[in-house]
């Protein structure tokens, strides 16, 4: 009887502590993963929408967007890089050097899949600390429940080999 109780207390102590850890303007985290790794825990074919953002608003200020998303059935990939040179920041829709948007291939699609898989996605949080130039990378999935969701690339590799695929994406998109 004593051990029955044990296991009871335990099971509740455990059910507590999850519901407890869930902040009211991110995912229900429970205690066991606080992370989903795409590729594993999130279908690659759930995959809507992806953003890398990037800023520095210092000495020859720039701004850099990359965007993945899924519209009306097709692949599309969107950027604008915005330029300030011999000035500080930040950039402003004046400063726009390079945009295009360009739908994508089944193979550029699943290249980009591939770049993205391992990486992990978890809920957002916004701190003092997280200035910077960034970059700031979201993805969204079909029933993430609609929260941003704060994604960080499996190593300094992938993101590397992600940013020259956007490179040349971009270069692509604006007809260059």
């Amino acid at each position: 009887m004593k051990r029955i109780f044990t296991v009871m207390a335990g099971i509740m102590l455990m059910a507590l502590l999850t519901g407890c850890w869930a902040g009211k303007e991110t995912e229900t985290v429970s205690l066991f993963s606080s992370e989903k790794t795409v590729g594993k825990d999130i279908p690659v074919g759930d995959v809507t929408d992806f953003y890398y953002t990037e800023e520095s608003i210092n000495y020859d200020a720039c701004y850099q967007r990359y965007r993945f998303y899924v519209e009306d059935g097709k692949y599309m990939f969107f950027h604008e890089t915005r330029e300030r040179k011999d000035d500080y920041g930040p950039c402003t829709e004046e400063d726009v050097t390079l945009i295009g948007t360009v739908e994508l291939t089944d193979d550029q699609w699943s290249r980009f899949i591939d770049l993205v898989s391992g990486g992990t996605v978890k809920a957002r949080k916004d701190s003092a600390e997280s200035g910077g130039t960034g970059p700031w990378l979201y993805l969204y999935w079909t029933n993430d429940g609609g929260k941003y969701r704060q994604f960080s690339f499996d190593g300094h590799d992938a993101q590397a080999k992600f940013e020259e695929f956007c490179v040349s994406l971009a270069l692509e998109a604006s007809g260059e």
